[in-house]
C-alpha cells in the first residue's frame, strides 16, 4: 500500500469498517500529499468568469412541473455547528416559533410533493456525530421516508494525520478526534459506495439538487430543475453574485490551460493571491453550494474513473484538539463537492438569486435568521421583507458560542427588518420588542441591558 503512514491509515479505516471506495478515495489523496500536493489554484492559472441568469431563462410550467418529480433531493447534514460551541447537527436549532432547521426543511419538502403530485425523496448525508440525533428528530414525520429509500446515508470518515509525519492521530483521551469527515466533496464516494446512485437511478429518478442544510433558502426549486433538464448539461451550481460578506470565500473561474470551470476555496488560494481573492470587480460569483447533478452522467463518470472522481485536493490544517492550539498540528484531507464542476464536460452555472442563499455559518447569521429580516410564508419558503440583508457584527467575546448567545437574546431577536447594520462590542444582553434602524453601534465595557421596546436609529452609544 506503499508508506507506512498510508499502511496505517488505511488499515485503520478498515478496522473501523469504512467502505472500500472510500478507502481507496483516502489513498489517492493521501499519496498527493506525500507528493507535496497542496491543491493551490495559482491567479496566474485562472481567468473571471461570466455566466447567465436565472431570470433571463424560460422555463415552462409544464417541464418545470415533469422535471421536479424525476428529481430526488440530498441534504448535506454532517456540521456539527462546532465554531458556534456545538456538539451535535448545527440543523437541530431552533429557527423561530419551535422549528429547527430540520422541521422546515421536512415541511418544505412535504409541501412540494402535495403542489407537483411528485415523490421528492428527501435524503440526509450525516456524519457518524449527526445521524442519531436527526433521525430521532425527523421521526414525527411519518410520511417523510420514501418507499425502497432510506431517510439517511452516512458521510465516510478517515483518520486525522500528524502533520510532520502524516501519520494517523492517536488521541485516547478523546478517540473521536482521531477521525474526521472528508469535507463534502465525499458525497460522490459515499453515493457510490452505499448503492443510492443505483437505487435511484433503478427507481426512475434522473437527477439530484444537494444542498446545506443550513441554507434555508435551497429550496428544490421547479423552475431550476427545469431549467437544469433543458440544459442537458451532467452538472451544474447556482451562483450568485459576491458582496463584502463573501470576500474572503471562494469563487467560481475558468482555467486557462483548458478553459474549463473551476471552484477555488481560499484553502486553496496563495497567500499572495489573496488580493486578487477578496476583489469583488474580478471574481464575481460565489457558490451557493446548491448543486444538480445528472445521475445516469455521475455514474458513468465514476464508473470509468473506478469510483475516484478526482476532486482537486485541499489540505485542511488543524490542531489535534480543536479547543486546545497547543496540540499537535493535524492534516485533514479533504475535497470540496462543488469542484466536481471541473471535472464534467459542459458543466454549468447559473446566476440566481440571493433569496436562494441563506447560510448560518455564526451567530451573526443566525440573529438575522431569528429576527423580522424574513417571514416564513406558504410551503415553508423564506421571504426576504426587509428592503435588504443587514450586517451584523457581533462581539465574539460573548455571542459566537450558541448558549451565550441565546442568554443575551431571552426573548429573541430584535426587529431589523429597517436596519442597515448592528455592530454590538460589549456584553448586552436585549430585552423585548427592541428595534434596530439604520446604522447602530452598541459598546461597552461592562454589561448593559438593553430595556424593552427601546428603539435605535442610527444611533451610537457608548457605555462605560
Amino acid at each position: 500500500m506503499g508508506s507506512a503512514g498510508l499502511t496505517a491509515a488505511v488499515g485503520k479505516m478498515r478496522d473501523a469498517g469504512v467502505d472500500e471506495v472510500a478507502v481507496l478515495t483516502f489513498a489517492h489523496y493521501y499519496r498527493q500529499l506525500e507528493l507535496g500536493e497542496t491543491g493551490m489554484i495559482p491567479e496566474s492559472s485562472i481567468e473571471p468568469v461570466d455566466i447567465p441568469s436565472l431570470r433571463d431563462v424560460e422555463v415552462s410550467d409544464e417541464a418545470a412541473a415533469a422535471a421536479i418529480r424525476t428529481t430526488a433531493v440530498i441534504k448535506l447534514n454532517g456540521g456539527l455547528g462546532t465554531s458556534m460551541g456545538m456538539d451535535r447537527a448545527k440543523s437541530l436549532l431552533c429557527v423561530r416559533r419551535g422549528m429547527s432547521f430540520l422541521d422546515i426543511i421536512a415541511r418544505q419538502i412535504l409541501h412540494l410533493r402535495s403542489v407537483y403530485d411528485a415523490p421528492l425523496p428527501l435524503l440526509l448525508m450525516n456524519s457518524f456525530r449527526t445521524s442519531a440525533d436527526t433521525i430521532d428528530a425527523l421521526a414525527r414525520y411519518t410520511d417523510l421516508p420514501v418507499e425502497g429509500l432510506p431517510l439517511e446515508f452516512r458521510q465516510n470518515m478517515e483518520p486525522r494525520l500528524l502533520a510532520d509525519t502524516l501519520m494517523p492521530l492517536s488521541w485516547p483521551r478523546d478517540p473521536d478526534l482521531e477521525w474526521c469527515p472528508p469535507g463534502h466533496g465525499d458525497i460522490y464516494t459515499a453515493l457510490r459506495g452505499s448503492g443510492l446512485l443505483d437505487t435511484l437511478l433503478e427507481q426512475g429518478y434522473e437527477r439530484v439538487f444537494v444542498s446545506n442544510s443550513d441554507n434555508l433558502g435551497a429550496v428544490p426549486d421547479a423552475r431550476v430543475a427545469g431549467w437544469f433538464a433543458d440544459s442537458g448539461a451532467p452538472f451544474a451550481i447556482e451562483a450568485v453574485r459576491r458582496t463584502a460578506s463573501d470576500r474572503k470565500g471562494g469563487h467560481f473561474a475558468r482555467r486557462k490551460a483548458d478553459g474549463r470551470l473551476v471552484l477555488r476555496e481560499t484553502a486553496q488560494t496563495l497567500p499572495e493571491d489573496r488580493k486578487a481573492l477578496e476583489n469583488l470587480d474580478r471574481h464575481r460569483y460565489c457558490s451557493t453550494n446548491n448543486i444538480w447533478f445528472d445521475l445516469r452522467a455521475m455514474k458513468q463518470t465514476l464508473d470509468a474513473r473506478d469510483g475516484i472522481l478526482g476532486l482537486p485536493l485541499i489540505r485542511n490544517e488543524k490542531t489535534a484538539d480543536p479547543g486546545d492550539p497547543s496540540t499537535p498540528s493535524v492534516v485533514q484531507v479533504e475535497t470540496a463537492m462543488g469542484s466536481a464542476v471541473e471535472v464534467f464536460d459542459d458543466a454549468r452555472l447559473i446566476e440566481v438569486g440571493r433569496d436562494r442563499f441563506i447560510p448560518v455559518k455564526t451567530t451573526n447569521d443566525l440573529l438575522v435568521l431569528r429576527s423580522d429580516v424574513y417571514e416564513i410564508t406558504e410551503g415553508f419558503v423564506l421571504d426576504q421583507v426587509a428592503a435588504d440583508v443587514p450586517y451584523v457584527d457581533l462581539d465574539s467575546d460573548y455571542y459566537k458560542v450558541v448558549s451565550e448567545f441565546e442568554k443575551r437574546f431571552p426573548e429573541g431577536a430584535p426587529s431589523m427588518k429597517k436596519a442597515s447594520s448592528l455592530r454590538v462590542t460589549g456584553d448586552w444582553t436585549f430585552g423585548p420588542g427592541v428595534q434596530i434602524v439604520g446604522d447602530v453601534r452598541l459598546e461597552t465595557d461592562s454589561a448593559q441591558r438593553v430595556d424593552g421596546e427601546t428603539v435605535f436609529s442610527d444611533d451610537l452609544v457608548t457605555q462605560p
